[in-house]
Order: C-alpha cells, then sequence, then structure tokens
C-alpha cells in the first residue's frame, strides 16, 4: 500500500490499530464519495460527454484503489501480493487520470483543439500501461512482510527506494504538470478578460468574468494531490534515512490524507454544474414539490455558461 510504508517498526500495536481504523474510515469515505460519481454517470444520459467520461474513470480507479486499502491483507502469500500491488496500481492510475483532464482542458482552452476525443485510447495507453510499467518495478528490492490488517512491503533501503521512483516520482511530475497546465489556461483567460474589459460588448465581457472566476477554481485541484500525498512523501524520505524511528502523528497524517484523495476528487471533480443540474432535474420530476422548497430555481436551473467545464463540453457540441 502506497501510504503504509513506513508505518510498521517503532509503532504500538495500539498505534497500527489506529492507524488501521483511520485509513478504513477515511477510504470508506473516498469509496462513497467514487461510487456516487460512478452511478451518476451510469444514470444520466446527459453527463456522458467526454469530459466527464475521463471523470468516470478516474473515479473507477479511486473506488478499486479504495477498495483494496479497506480489505487490507487478508491472509499471507498470494493475498499479500494482491493487495500490496493492486493499491499501488490504482493509485498511481488515479493520478494519472487527473493529467488527462489537465491536458484536455490544455488542448481545447489553450490551443482551441477539438480533437481530444480521438485521444481516448492513447489516454488509456497512457494511464494504464503506466501504471503497470510502475507496479512490476515495484517488485524489485521488495520484501514483503505481514504487519496486522496490512500488507507492509519496501521495508529494506532498496525497496523504499524503488517505491519512491515508481510511486513519489510519477506523482509529483503529475501534481508540476497539473499545476503548469491551469497556470497556462487561466493566464490565457485573465488576458482574454483583460482584453474584454477594452470592448463595446458588454455582454461578451461578463461572460468572459463568469467563465474567468469559475475557471479559478480549477487552479485549486493540483492542491488536491499535494495536500493528499504531501505528509506521505515527508513521511517516506524520513523513513529513509531514520527507518528506526518512527513518527506517529506524521503517519497518521499521511495514511488520513492519502485515504481521502478520492473523496477529494470525487468532490472537486465530479460534483460539478453538470451533475448538480442532472440530479435536481430528476428530483423535480420525481418530487417537484420538495425540491422547491429544498432549493431556489436558481440552482436547479442554473446557466452551464457561467460554470467552468463548460469550456469542454462547448468543444464536444460543435
Amino acid at each position: 500500500m502506497a501510504t503504509s510504508v513506513a508505518v510498521a517498526g517503532a509503532l504500538t500495536a495500539h498505534d497500527r490499530r489506529v492507524l488501521t481504523a483511520v485509513n478504513a474510515g477515511a477510504s470508506s469515505l473516498s469509496l462513497a464519495g467514487s461510487s456516487f460519481i460512478v452511478v451518476c454517470y451510469l444514470l444520466f444520459k446527459e453527463l456522458r460527454k467526454f469530459s466527464f467520461k475521463l471523470v468516470f474513470y478516474l473515479a473507477l480507479s479511486d473506488i478499486l484503489c479504495s477498495l483494496f486499502s479497506i480489505i487490507g491483507d487478508p491472509s499471507k502469500g498470494f493475498f499479500c501480493y494482491a493487495q500490496g500491488y493492486s493499491t499501488h496500481f490504482f493509485c498511481v492510475a488515479s493520478f494519472l487520470w487527473t493529467t488527462t483532464i489537465a491536458f484536455t482542458l490544455h488542448r481545447t482552452v489553450v490551443k482551441h483543439k477539438t480533437d481530444v476525443e480521438d485521444l481516448e485510447a492513447m489516454f488509456h495507453l497512457y494511464v494504464w500501461g503506466t501504471s503497470l510499467v510502475m507496479t512490476v518495478m515495484r517488485s524489485f528490492g521488495n520484501d514483503h512482510k505481514h504487519f496486522g490488517a496490512w500488507c507492509w512491503t519496501q521495508t529494506g533501503r532498496t525497496g523504499k527506494a524503488v517505491h519512491f521512483v515508481t510511486f513519489y516520482m510519477p506523482l509529483w511530475g503529475a501534481i508540476l504538470y497539473n499545476g503548469f497546465t491551469y497556470f497556462q489556461v487561466i493566464r490565457m483567460l485573465n488576458n482574454a478578460t483583460r482584453m474584454a474589459v477594452g470592448m463595446s460588448g458588454q455582454t461578451f465581457v461578463s461572460d468572459t468574468r463568469d467563465n474567468m472566476r469559475a475557471l479559478n477554481r480549477w487552479g485549486y485541484y493540483p492542491l488536491i494531490l499535494i495536500g493528499s500525498w504531501a505528509f506521505g512523501t515527508i513521511n517516506h524520505i524520513h523513513d529513509f534515512f531514520e527507518p528506526n524511528h518512527k513518527i506517529f502523528w506524521l503517519t497518521f497524517l499521511d495514511v488520513g490524507t492519502a485515504a481521502l484523495m478520492g473523496l477529494f476528487n470525487s468532490i472537486a471533480y465530479g460534483l460539478n454544474s453538470s451533475v448538480r443540474r442532472a440530479i435536481c432535474e430528476r428530483l423535480d420530476k420525481y418530487w417537484p414539490e420538495r425540491l422547491n422548497r429544498w432549493l431556489p430555481n436558481s440552482l436547479k436551473y442554473k446557466n452551464l455558461q457561467q460554470e467552468s467545464e463548460l469550456v469542454l463540453f462547448k468543444t464536444e457540441d460543435q
């Protein structure tokens, strides 16, 4: 498991039970959030556009990553390998899918290309192929041991170095790529807003500013990966240099934040205006009176022109 590389050792049995409970609870929240996005994609046909299809694949990866984290190590031997490698594979796939979303946004907004849907096969090859290569490489220098509810691995210095190369290096590469991509998108929209201010068409100015406010939220999306894995990175580096000195509070934050990655992704990428609109329309269809009491009309039928994902959806309808 990517979040539990350096947890055993000096920690007591009570500490490990606490960490197991934290991991199970946080992973359950991620599993629930990601499952909700998958259900929405399957139920609402209007969501089955290419942009949200990528979010669907992201949610599937998060579901499997969380599921194997919850299951833990049912026994030694084969199941130990299966749990450890499966979690590693799908966690890597999860953050790689975020790079495809960033790439799609950049290609659509900055480069004004409408061929992103043709790249779906390449996206699958890139995500699943890279995840497989990283998972296979992880076996080098691996010393599997059984501690409590997890299959603990990378207990040797070589294994820890390999784990850093096969997980944390691709992870921070994805973080840097996403940050650079969203920076370019937001900078371009800022320039478009300044140009619009000097034009006489006030409607165009208003639309551009609305899109700018909405797309500013995309700039926070790289922070999801940073928030999920910053403590894990620090914990892994500390464990590499001080293998006999475990820090419980750092490991606690490592396990808890990493296990919440699926929940963070489902909220940020999945719960957008198109999903909320689809849900509200179904509620309005079957329980119109209750919906009118719960939500104002502005929330039920909010114009997608003011939402960030419209930038992606526009190109798909052309």
